[in-house]
């Protein structure tokens, strides 16, 4: 098969990617620590501060969490064409194809790839429902950080009531973000290995392979 090689993200939607990946991984980390001390708190204070810094790279990762999550949504509408929301909308006909072929393609009920540039709509979607996630997310933290703050503490008490419901709603958002994450790498793999699209590559170069029409 004769394949050409396409430029597909852009070096903003790539730096979203990993500053996303990285704010995830130390925010579940310092966060289940936070939840839960695993080292003899009786340090803190005296010797060292584990419970401070633990809180201090938390805070660090919410503002890293919160750029990447702010640069996607302007990517969304003013990103490259594999970028916008419009391309993985199941409002057209294509899309709607898309989906029920990425349906049937995943549950080996087909053998049929829907090759895109982009993501497919399955995807995408998925996508979006996180990115929803990752704004009730940031809002419940900075609620929990700033609760004396006019906007955080009207924007909080409107959406979860109090503060012990916007820390509850934290944490299982928390368990979403932890289950997506190992989803997300199953797929991607697994999509690697069914299709030479290099999916896994094009996070990091930016550039798919796309089959050419002989």
């Amino acid at each position: 098969m004769n394949y050409e090689i396409k430029n597909v993200w852009s070096v903003l939607l790539r730096l979203f990617h990993w500053a996303l990946v990285l704010s995830i991984v130390v925010l579940v980390v310092t966060g289940l620590y936070i939840n839960t001390p695993w080292t003899n708190t009786t340090l803190e204070g005296s010797v060292s501060f584990p419970m401070a810094c633990m809180r201090y790279f938390h805070f660090l990762a919410g503002y890293l969490f919160t750029a990447a999550v702010l640069v996607r949504l302007f990517l969304y509408f003013f990103g490259n064409r594999q970028e916008r929301i419009w391309d993985i909308l199941p409002v057209t006909p294509r899309n709607i194809k898309s989906l029920t072929t990425t349906l049937a393609y995943y549950c080996y009920i087909s053998d049929k790839h829907d090759s895109r540039l982009g993501h497919n709509v399955l995807a995408g979607m998925v996508y979006i429902v996180t990115i929803v996630a990752a704004v009730f997310q940031l809002i419940s933290g900075f609620y929990m950080l700033f609760p004396e703050t006019g906007v955080w503490q009207t924007l909080g008490n409107a959406l979860f009531t109090s503060q012990q419901q916007g820390r509850f709603v934290h944490h299982l958002l928390m368990w979403y973000f932890i289950l997506f994450a190992f989803s997300h790498v199953y797929m991607v793999i697994w999509n690697d290995v069914k299709s030479s699209e290099g999916l896994i590559s094009s996070i990091f170069t930016g550039k798919k392979f796309k089959q050419k029409n002989v």
